[in-house]
């Protein structure tokens, strides 16, 4: 399956120095990606990757994430413009290899780990995850509220059939 937002970077790229690259989503792939993600819209998409080279053909990256979403409040069920900024660090490993962690005891304050095969690492592919994640999943606009009390005057559905058993 290829990805909505794909931008392959070759391995030999990545010098001892480093590489810094950006990646941005074109609006074919912010549709996609916003039908992905089941929101109704994605404006902008934006990552800055800094790819460090690591040991056992590993690469650390530090990302900073910027995007312009439409998103649905779960108050009110009306649309508005979000902004999402999200600073993040992964690593880039082969797929299969002993760092790879598949493994049922993941720690969840270590950093991510994002399995790769042949020469290739995937940066559009770990930037649409990393919008996954950050996204809120219960939207509010600013200034919605949820109600603070439940109303209680609604009767509960065996309430009639109650009264009826016991007369007042």
């Amino acid at each position: 399956m290829t990805p909505e937002f794909s931008r392959l970077v070759p391995l030999e790229r990545i010098r001892a120095a480093g590489l810094t690259i950006t990646v941005e989503a074109d609006a074919a792939e912010r549709a996609a990606l916003a039908a992905r993600l089941g929101i109704p819209e994605l404006f902008m998409l934006s990552c800055r990757f800094r790819l460090v080279p690591g040991p056992a053909h590993s690469v650390a990256a530090e990302g900073a994430l910027r995007a312009r979403v439409r998103q649905v409040c779960v108050v009110s069920l009306e649309e508005f413009e979000a902004e999402v900024a999200e600073d993040f660090l992964l690593c880039f490993v082969p797929a299969g290899s002993p760092t790879d962690s598949d493994s049922a005891e993941l720690d969840p304050e270590s950093i991510d780990e994002i399995p790769y095969t042949g020469e290739m690492i995937d940066l559009g592919e770990a930037a649409a995850e990393q919008l996954a994640l950050a996204l809120d999943p219960y939207p509010r606009r600013e200034g919605e509220e949820l109600p603070a009390e439940v109303d209680q005057t609604v009767e509960k559905p065996f309430a009639r059939l109650a009264r009826l058993r016991r007369p007042d």
